[in-house]
């Protein structure tokens, strides 16, 4: 049972360019079943080192952190875990008594992920994007031991810091190259964006390929997503990021590592209209 707000609530919050229900729905339905007295609320700011500081100010225990914001707040926390140094960003705060660190729990789910789905270390792939969340894919990737890839991004400077990074290649396109595992990390797809109804990559592409992963959570079923369903191929989706990197946020959070039905209820609750 939720517990109401009152003056000991402890106060959780997310900062993103666009903020979304997910994590909002994710945490507090989560507080509600084991009957923890936190509260979650999504917020948005042009003030970055401001909000930071608010965070730190007024006690608030954990923020998560989103596009645009995940490679500049480096700068300004205490202290960063190596989940986050490894690629200079950060998707999480935590906040113990003014001391705040960084995490990047994205990392941490991207790795499970590949895990859970088997993904052989000599596959190939491209990968599409070169801001933070594609460092967190990219050095994933690396870390379970492939070898063989391409970063593909207009900005020739971050794709190329990138893929040096990682020790890949970098393309400003993907061109006539046909990987078999293509990986979307921009926000080609994402419903309410200007790209919402495009394919991240060519339909000659991802007919060739042999799976697809798609970073962009909603919808869950992006463009993407749904023409590698339609032709059969195996999939990872954006869903599938979220919710074990939210599971790990909540974690850091409160120290509370809720069961297997209990997450499946939140994500289930949080994907509703």
């Amino acid at each position: 049972m939720a517990i109401p707000p009152n003056r000991d609530t402890v106060l959780c919050m997310s900062l993103a360019g666009r903020p979304g229900t997910f994590g909002v729905r994710f945490h507090n339905h989560l507080y509600g079943q084991l009957g923890l007295d936190y509260y979650y609320k999504a917020m948005t700011t042009q003030d970055l080192p401001a909000a930071v500081a608010g965070i730190r100010a007024l006690g608030i225990r954990g923020c998560g952190v989103s596009m645009p914001y995940k490679e500049a707040c480096m700068a300004l926390v205490d202290e960063v875990d190596p989940s986050a140094a490894a690629i200079d960003s950060v998707n999480t705060l935590v906040n113990t008594d003014g001391h705040l660190k960084a995490y990047n729990t994205d990392y941490l789910a991207v790795r499970q992920l590949l895990e859970r789905h088997q993904v052989d270390p000599k596959t190939a792939f491209a990968l599409r994007g070169s801001g933070g969340m594609a460092k967190a894919v990219a050095s994933a990737l690396r870390d379970a031991g492939l070898r063989e890839g391409i970063i593909v991004a207009r900005n020739e400077q971050a794709g190329r810091q990138l893929a040096d990074m990682c020790g890949y290649r970098w393309q400003a396109e993907l061109g006539d190259l046909c990987p078999p595992m293509l990986v979307n990390v921009t926000p080609i797809g994402m419903a309410g964006g200007p790209e919402a109804d495009q394919l991240a990559f060519a339909e000659h592409a991802i007919a060739a390929a042999e799976r697809v992963f798609d970073v962009v959570a909603m919808p869950a079923r992006t463009p993407l997503i749904r023409r590698a369903e339609a032709l059969g191929k195996p999939v990872i989706t954006g869903l599938d990021v979220i919710a074990l990197q939210a599971l790990e946020q909540f974690v850091l959070y409160t120290g509370v590592r809720p069961t297997d039905a209990q997450v499946a209820q939140a994500v289930a609750y949080a994907r509703q209209p």
